[in-house]
């Protein structure tokens, strides 16, 4: 299942091509899901993009954005998640950077981690 998701994000980015130029060699692209405690609750989901506003400004991040899972009956369609993270970043150093930076890892130990039973990450490159 999880070797679906991450096609399935692949193919997303791709079909993003026409509209944005393809991401350059060598960028990182970080994808996390995150299943809340309580799931559906408005309230912590909006704790937790807040949380992910935060982190946009971390040096090394070119692009971040978030959403909600897309209903779906197709078996290769993995939509029992709550909140999907993508980020990416210049290079693998700035991936490393990124998750000893002390603003992420405040996020991640106050907001995040209280807040969810389950986060997956998927991380790739070009």
């Amino acid at each position: 299942m999880k070797k679906y998701l991450l096609l399935a994000f692949t193919a997303l980015l791709s079909s993003c091509a026409t509209i944005a130029p393809p991401a350059k060699s060598g960028t990182v692209d970080h994808v996390v899901m995150f299943w809340q405690k309580n799931p559906g609750n408005q309230e912590d989901r909006k704790k937790i993009t807040d949380a992910m506003d935060r982190l946009r400004v971390i040096e090394g991040v070119q692009f971040l954005d978030y959403g909600t899972a897309v209903s779906s009956d197709r078996p290769v369609v993995d939509d029992s998640f709550d909140v999907a993270l993508l980020v990416r970043f210049t290079d693998v150093a700035a991936l490393h950077a990124y998750e000893a930076d002390p603003r992420h890892v405040k996020e991640v130990k106050e907001v995040l981690l209280p807040l969810t039973k389950k986060i997956q990450v998927y991380d790739f490159t070009r």
